[in-house]
């Protein structure tokens, strides 16, 4: 069974669905992944996470920093889900990393990965603290420009292929128009020559 549909609601069923998508990955931006199972582990681990600047991307929470994109910020976020595992409130934590966590906090797994692979400035910055530099103070509105930029670009993209796209067949259409119309003039030419 093959279904009509007129071409522009195609295109606004194409729009839509790209509207759609870009909404539903804003919606998703700002959540992480974490392996706490337990409901107030999770509800801390999301309160650090948003309390915590990104290592690579310093204007965004830790919470919306990729895995894939920023492995130091990935193993902080294990780091973390590590001390409220221990038992730590969501405030000590985000006091820690902003003070430090002592000498003790090397024999953490993931500290003692950052020293065995050299990473010594992260591991020192857990040990002797960040300072308030490591607190999130995100101003997300040029990431906000640049989404509704790419969004806009993305929807002036697919506007200008639907427009390509049906040009020919307007094209075609006028050109028959004005040939037939040449046609008609050429012969009210020849009508009165006669």
């Amino acid at each position: 069974m093959k279904v009509l549909v007129s071409s522009k609601l195609y295109k606004k069923i194409l729009i839509s669905l790209f509207g759609f998508f870009i909404w539903a990955s804003a919606i998703n931006a700002d959540s992480t992944f974490t392996n706490l199972t337990d409901q107030e582990q999770i509800r801390t681990f999301h309160n650090v996470t948003e309390r915590i600047r990104c290592i690579c991307i310093p204007s965004i929470a830790i919470k919306s920093c990729s895995f894939n994109n920023c492995t130091v910020s990935a193993k902080l976020k294990l780091f973390i889900e590590n001390r409220i595992r221990a038992g730590e409130s969501a405030d000590l934590i985000v006091d820690k990393m902003v003070h430090g966590f002592g000498q003790d906090i090397v024999s953490d797994p993931i500290i003692a990965k950052f020293i065995e692979t050299g990473n010594q400035g992260m591991a020192q910055g857990v040990i002797m603290g960040f300072g308030p530099d490591i607190l999130a103070k995100p101003d997300s509105s040029w990431i906000d420009f640049s989404i509704a930029a790419a969004a806009a670009f993305g929807m002036l993209l697919i506007y200008l292929y639907l427009k390509r796209r049906t040009a020919p067949k307007a094209a075609i259409a006028t050109e028959s128009e004005n040939h037939s119309s040449f046609d008609k003039y050429i012969s009210e030419i020849e009508e009165k020559q006669k």
